[in-house]
């Protein structure tokens, strides 16, 4: 994880906060839509700037493939959700193209996409 924009600046990809003037606007905004979908357990407050690799989950296909939709170089702006009642957490990876939340398991387990949205 990123702990401040400078320390993205190199991650040699795409970085969502060099590419928007009003990026505190845009933060804002991502966590808005993604509080108005309304997936239950799911309440957004915060989004953190992530290096691609650490968020480019494998997803299974039906049949027996992987595929991944994030770029590792890229930065994005994401979090983590544990789900109450659950063993299980909500992952968000987002920029200003598109907003994905998935779910997984412990150590990112049995990865599912709930929901993948263009913007």
């Amino acid at each position: 994880m990123c702990s401040n924009i400078a320390s993205c600046q190199n991650s040699g990809g795409s970085f969502v906060a060099e590419r928007n003037k009003d990026f505190p606007f845009l933060k804002r905004r991502l966590i808005d839509e993604i509080n108005a979908f309304g997936i239950g357990g799911l309440t957004v407050d915060d989004l953190n700037l992530l290096p691609g690799f650490y968020v480019n989950l494998s997803y299974p296909l039906e049949n027996g493939s992987t595929v991944q939709f994030l770029k590792d170089k890229d930065i994005y702006l994401g979090n983590q959700v544990e789900r109450t009642d659950s063993d299980r957490c909500y992952g968000i990876a987002a920029n200003e193209d598109f907003i994905l939340i998935c779910e997984y398991g412990c150590n990112v387990s049995d990865p599912e996409i709930v929901m993948y949205k263009r913007r």
